[in-house]
């Protein structure tokens, strides 16, 4: 394993909430492998931002009859704090309206350009003559033309997720207007990717076949076999970031192109702010670069982000970019336009203090080799069966038990059996077998293989019944109680990337020594003899159904 890490986690658009989606397909498996990282001593930079520019932005301010400025001041606010209530533990979180921002992207562009890494063109774009505007990207709906879907956009159609061009639209229409537009010539810069397709197809299709997740290659091959094209990296807009050069007058950097390189401005400002170098972090060779994206975001960090950074000529690529698919939410799409979701600032209204409960419930059915389906009632049946059932019984029983018996001293051990030995050696052997599925990106499974550490406990103390042995047999269950607390130990720690506020209960409640960690949980001794716990709790309360029912109304209301 590398030394240093960089993470990151894709920008999420400032012009809405964030949704259960978000979370389960680039928030909660990113957050999970840093804490992981660092709980194994390594250093860790994760960083994020809100991505502020692009059209999305413009459309919602017109919508909302508000400037810009003020929709990505409105959910930038909302973004983060879902983000600091759901425990995504970002070093820093960053926006690309910022000063360092601008300058840093308008540095790359200025670099680019004087190195003769662009092409210019002048094409026909559509262009809505009642608003006197060019129409880029989202400003054209129509049909796709490799799909079908009545509702593609001009950047790409969410139907298929085929990057498109906003002239391939069949029958488009300006989403400003509904007026047809028409065709003018305008001259754009572009970034020439046909220039890197030898370097894409050896870095990626040769060197990362064996360790990038299949989708990723997939996208990453039928892009390069179809023939990679020059990309423009400049739009006629007036929301955005200036085009730094003579010529660029009333023209703006296409976000595709800003919105990666807020990455590397975030970490300037992280670096700023911590009195640190933030060149190690992008550009020293020791440094293993992970992107967290879902796949519509494949071709930009594997494809057209990379081409630049190597086009700067000094700048690490990323060593994996494990993207997921979609989730569904009650076997439907997910749409922020219908309020078909599930949003976090809302989630938490419902359920406060239940971070970890979806936390979990999105990691156990992650969408990581296909789409998956959040339903309200798996939710449920997860909280109840799975985290109150197994996990919360097992720490409840540990509790109880030693309070009733030992006032919450922990008892010596007495000699081993077979039983004991075995629990032990499972216990030992788990933060291995977690640790080897969290570094294949196997977030899904690797939540499972830690609830199977409560189970271990589940089942070790219905099998000994110490509450039956305790009058004719003490010795043996101070052994008993003692084997449990340090199965109780172990899971406070492994569970730490998955739900950290409950592992934080959970060392609070068990007074664990704070210095104890990852490599810790294999030597056992994690819980002395005569060491006092601390006061019991419920880590984990049941989900009733009327709970539910009021969020399946939610949604069909």
């Amino acid at each position: 394993m590398s030394k240093r890490y960089t993470i990151t986690a894709a920008l999420p658009y400032t012009n809405g909430p964030i949704h259960i989606g978000h979370l389960a397909g680039v928030y909660v498996p990113a957050d999970i492998y840093a804490r992981y990282l660092r709980m194994r001593g390594k250093e860790v930079l994760f960083i994020c931002g809100s991505d502020e520019h692009g059209v999305a932005i413009s459309m919602k301010a017109k919508k909302e009859g508000i400037t810009p400025k003020e929709v990505i001041d409105k959910y930038h606010n909302i973004i983060k704090k879902s983000f600091d209530d759901f425990g995504i533990s970002f070093n820093y979180y960053g926006r690309t309206s910022s000063d360092v921002h601008r300058e840093t992207a308008q540095e790359f562009f200025k670099t680019m350009h004087a190195n003769d890494c662009f092409e210019t063109q002048t094409t026909e774009q559509l262009y809505d003559a009642k608003e006197n505007q060019f129409l880029a990207d989202r400003y054209v709906v129509g049909t796709c033309p490799k799909c079908g879907h009545p509702e593609a956009y001009g950047d790409q159609c969410e139907n298929c997720g085929s990057s498109l061009n906003a002239t391939d639209l069949i029958d488009p229409k300006s989403a400003l207007s509904g007026e047809t537009p028409s065709l003018k010539t305008t001259t754009h810069w572009y970034l020439p990717l046909d220039r890197y397709e030898d370097f894409l197809r050896s870095w990626i299709l040769e060197s990362h076949k064996s360790d990038w997740k299949t989708n990723v290659l997939g996208q990453v091959k039928s892009w390069i076999e179809d023939g990679l094209k020059p990309r423009a990296v400049t739009r006629d807009l007036s929301w955005g970031i200036p085009v730094p050069v003579a010529g660029g007058e009333n023209k703006v950097l296409y976000v595709w192109f800003d919105a990666p390189i807020g990455y590397i401005s975030a970490t300037k400002e992280w670096a700023t702010q911590e009195g640190a170098d933030w060149k190690p972090y992008w550009q020293d060779k020791n440094t293993e670069l992970v992107h967290f994206i879902g796949k519509d975001n494949i071709v930009f960090h594997c494809i057209i982000f990379p081409s630049v950074l190597k086009a700067m000529g000094n700048y690490i690529l990323p060593e994996n970019v494990p993207a997921n698919e979609f989730l569904n939410l009650e076997g439907q799409k997910l749409s922020t336009s219908k309020n078909w979701a599930v949003w976090l600032h809302e989630y938490l209204e419902d359920f406060p203090e239940k971070q970890d409960v979806l936390r979990y419930v999105l990691t156990a059915n992650a969408p990581e080799t296909k789409d998956n389906d959040f339903t309200w009632n798996d939710f449920q049946t997860r909280n109840n069966s799975e985290l109150v059932a197994i996990f919360g019984n097992f720490i409840n029983r540990v509790m109880v038990l030693m309070k009733k018996h030992y006032e919450g001293v922990v008892p010596p051990p007495n000699s081993l059996t077979k039983t004991d030995e075995a629990t032990q050696k499972k216990l030992a052997a788990a933060p291995t077998e977690i640790a080897q599925l969290i570094e294949q990106y196997k977030f899904r499974a690797a939540s499972q293989e830690m609830m199977q550490l409560a189970r271990l406990g589940n089942k070790y103390l219905a099998d000994e019944e110490p509450w039956k042995l305790i009058k004719t047999d003490p010795d043996r269950v101070a052994t008993i109680m003692h084997t449990a607390l340090q199965v109780a130990a172990g899971l406070a720690i492994v569970s730490e990337p998955f739900l950290p506020h409950t592992a934080q209960k959970l060392r609070k409640m068990l007074k664990l020594n704070e210095a104890l960690g990852w490599d810790n949980v294999s030597a056992l001794h994690l819980i002395e003899s005569g060491h006092q716990l601390g006061e019991a709790g419920l880590l984990f309360e049941k989900i009733e159904d009327d709970a539910i029912a009021v969020q399946l109304e939610k949604l069909s209301s």
